[in-house]
């Protein structure tokens, strides 16, 4: 391989399944010049989609910087951390210090090949970090170690900012919420980009100065079948009944429902945080955060007009027959009555997951650059552990302008 010496690179450190190297990608229209990543699994995901990077199978403590770079001056590093021990759902269980600690490889980059921009993201909680006693974060030692940790970066005589963005402001249909932390030494200003996307209501929304939200109805892949939760072999646990009951009440009842196809649909996501159960989100909104084990499911409910030729039936006529399934609801509609006639429930799929983290339609996600089939539920841990491309897309438009292009080899999604 021949290398530009004078052309600065860019390193994707803990790459995953690519997020992070596919927004800088949409930003440069370069590929990412190294990634680095132990899992087996993420590096040849991350291959068959960017084959034209150096991969590196190892753990990042094992790589010398000095020894990848060969010369080449680093532009921009990017670091993604394992976050599992700085989350909330961790809640109280006994955390690894290794894992808690990987943030600090970013220090060793810094102190040997001085990249010019340094970008490292993680969850909120991240600017808690601080030591652990008995196996858990001390509580009297509150984010010791994040102070700790900036002031090493700045010693190394990097300006360092951060800031807590949402990845719906920027273009991707969900809610997901990271910290992320900038630091560059070339005495250029450290620039947060300008959220690209608003609330409907939002007055730059109404004016055109900012997009609508994109929405969870958007990635809804709706040639896949809900099947009936009346019909399956091993019928629904009593709390999954139960929430979509206060689901079909609150998305249906009580609201104008996502119509599609004369039939409303509406997202029902049943994973539990922190002991409480979380409520449904309707399809006109950004999906919630993706977690590494699939939660979330497609709930629609089947809605006969009580009117017409040959549709449902008058209210002015006997009931129709009534199945031991109680599958009727009278339901009103912008003022016409409806009534439920079936209620259908599926899981979504890592496709449709893959959509709503803001990955671009053409990304492999079901096959490695082998052409090794992956399992689903492999996809949905990609997913899970992946940062919004949008998110480094505008992050890297926003500080390295001279590196960006106007062009891309995915295709816009507006």
């Amino acid at each position: 391989m021949q290398l530009d010496l004078f052309r600065e690179i860019i390193v994707d450190n803990f790459a995953g399944g690519g997020g992070a190297s596919t927004g800088i990608e949409m930003a440069t229209g370069l590929n990412v010049d190294i990634a680095i990543n132990h899992d087996p699994d993420a590096i040849a995901m991350h291959k068959a989609n960017h084959p034209d990077t150096e991969h590196y199978l190892e753990s990042v403590w094992d790589i010398d910087p000095v020894e990848v770079v060969r010369n080449r001056r680093v532009g921009l590093a990017w670091f993604s951390p394992d976050c599992t021990h700085f989350s909330k759902a961790k809640g109280g269980k006994p955390v690894k210090k290794e894992v808690r600690g990987l943030a600090w490889v970013a220090l060793r980059w810094a102190a040997t090949v001085r990249p010019r921009v340094i970008i490292l993201e993680n969850v909120e909680e991240f600017k808690t970090w601080g030591p652990l006693k008995d196996g858990r974060p001390d509580p009297n030692r509150i984010g010791y170690t994040f102070k700790s940790f900036n002031k090493q970066l700045k010693d190394q005589g990097y300006e360092i900012e951060w800031k807590v963005l949402k990845a719906c402001d920027y273009g991707a249909p969900t809610t997901r919420q990271r910290l992320f932390m900038i630091a560059r030494n070339d005495g250029k200003q450290i620039e947060w980009p300008e959220p690209t996307h608003g609330a409907p209501d939002e007055v730059n929304v109404q004016l055109g100065l900012k997009k609508p939200y994109r929405t969870a109805g958007e990635i809804i892949d709706w040639s896949i079948p809900a099947p009936s939760i009346f019909t399956r072999k091993k019928p629904l646990v009593e709390n999954t009944m139960i929430r979509i009951k206060r689901g079909i009440q609150k998305f249906i009842i009580e609201q104008e429902p996502y119509i599609v196809n004369d039939k409303a649909h509406f997202i029902q996501h049943y994973y539990t945080h922190q002991g409480d159960e979380v409520r449904g989100s309707g399809l006109d909104e950004p999906l919630a955060t993706i977690p590494t084990a699939n939660r979330f499911g497609l709930v629609s409910a089947f809605l006969t007009k009580y009117y017409g030729q040959g549709v449902g039936q008058s209210l002015n006529e006997p009931i129709h027959t009534i199945p031991t399934k109680d599958r009727f609801g009278l339901v009103t509609v912008g003022s016409k009555n409806y009534r439920i006639t079936d209620i259908g429930m599926r899981m979504l799929q890592p496709h449709e997951l893959f959509a709503a983290q803001g990955f671009p339609e053409e990304y492999i996600i079901d096959r490695d650059y082998e052409g090794k089939r992956y399992p689903k539920t492999q996809q949905v841990a990609r997913v899970g552990n992946s940062v919004p491309p949008p998110f480094a897309e505008a992050l890297v438009r926003a500080n390295l302008p001279e590196l960006c292009s106007e062009k891309s080899k995915y295709k816009e999604v507006v």
